[in-house]
């Protein structure tokens, strides 16, 4: 891995690049050992990756312009891509599901929409940046989250919950929709011990076991399910947006990759 190499094109989106022996914080990881996130120090916010001697790191598309290039790790037989690059007010990482045909920006960020986001903006004959806009005739987008207009769902008051938060099961910052409705879904308990949370029969077996969980702070969830949303949507790194009238919350495809494998769209 050539670091001066890396330095230099992540310097050309206007980024801090490092190499440690340990993450500073909790990683995303491959497959492997190598692993990449978005530290923050003194000087403020870098890109961090932690590997073994065996991993080669490249860069395979930098759009300075755009502030996000495209990295392929390869280590022990295995391929993973990520997208890096700035969002609002942060610098992120994505990893890209393995089974897209990736090799520039441009590409993985259509590989990260959900079939439905690119069925709508298909329908809407968007192209070019249009495609990628935060807002267009085919959704509007915060962070990870893509919200599509869904002009003929209905549903009754007594369903509706307010101030309700949207959350990919990985410990992250949730982002707060002040209208809600979930639609079918496998209903699991979470706590802080299980981010990703545990089915009714897990839920059961463990308090058998560990009588003591019972404290743990545990709440009801959906995984999975399908969610629509109306009215404010904040989150503390992004601009609030306001949607009117209902729209369909899907989460980018992220959790499809390898590198994210244990992670779930919990609401």
């Amino acid at each position: 891995m050539d670091t001066i190499v890396l330095e230099n094109k992540f310097a050309r989106i206007g980024a801090r690049f490092k190499v440690a022996d340990r993450p500073t914080r909790r990683f995303r990881s491959t497959a492997g050992v190598v692993s990449l996130d978005v530290g923050n120090d003194r000087k403020g916010e870098f890109f961090e990756i932690v590997s073994g001697p065996e991993a080669q790191v490249d860069v395979l598309d930098v759009q300075p312009s755009d502030r996000h290039l495209l990295l392929l790790v390869r280590e022990s037989g295995e391929k993973q891509k990520f997208l890096c690059g700035y969002d609002e007010r942060h610098w992120f990482v994505a990893a890209i599901p393995e089974k897209a045909p990736v090799g520039t920006v441009r590409q993985a960020k259509e590989a990260l929409k959900p079939v439905e986001v690119q069925i709508a903006q298909a329908r809407s004959g968007l192209n070019g940046k249009a495609r990628n806009r935060r807002k267009n005739a085919a959704y509007i987008r915060q962070g990870e989250w893509f919200f599509l207009p869904a002009p003929d769902f209905s549903v009754e008051d007594n369903i509706i919950w307010e101030n309700e938060p949207l959350v990919r099961g990985n410990g992250g910052k949730p982002h707060w929709a002040e209208s809600c409705c979930r639609v079918g879904g496998q209903l699991v308990f979470v706590c802080s011990h299980y981010p990703n949370g545990l089915t009714q029969a897990q839920h059961r077996e463990l308090l058998a076991r560990r009588p003591k969980a019972k404290l743990w702070g545990w709440r009801t969830m959906r995984r999975n399910p399908s969610v629509y949303v109306k009215g404010h949507i904040r989150h503390p790194d992004h601009k609030t947006i306001v949607l009117h009238g209902w729209h369909r919350v899907l989460m980018n495809t992220e959790s499809q990759a390898k590198a994210m494998r244990n992670v779930a769209f919990l609401d």
